[in-house]
């Protein structure tokens, strides 16, 4: 069961979301995640260093977001035309703070 603060929607919750990229459409879909990110209100845009067989692994990072954040984004992909350049899924995993002074429950 979750914790008290955690159901009632005080548990910061941050959100990463990563997927691949040809090298050559690079250039364009930062312009699109940018953008979409902007009409968000923020967000972070990483990359992996290195290519591998001509791809690119890209993160985007949001943090603080609110419950109903993931439907948002859902929506901001479609607007902004994201899909049309990703390689394959895009994953995304959302983590919680853990509180201060309490140690990580083991699975």
């Amino acid at each position: 069961m979750a914790a008290a603060s955690e159901m009632d929607g005080l548990v910061s919750r941050d959100l990463y979301v990563y997927y691949q990229v040809a090298e050559a459409d690079a250039s364009a879909l930062a312009l699109k995640v940018r953008a979409m990110q902007d009409a968000l209100g923020g967000g972070q845009l990483k990359r992996r260093p290195a290519a591998s067989a001509g791809l690119l692994t890209w993160m985007e990072i949001y943090l603080g977001v609110p419950a109903d954040f993931a439907a948002r984004l859902d929506a901001a992909l479609a607007e902004f035309g994201v899909m049309e350049l990703i390689k394959g899924a895009r994953h995304a995993e959302i983590f919680v703070d853990l509180e201060h002074g309490k140690p990580a429950p083991c699975a």
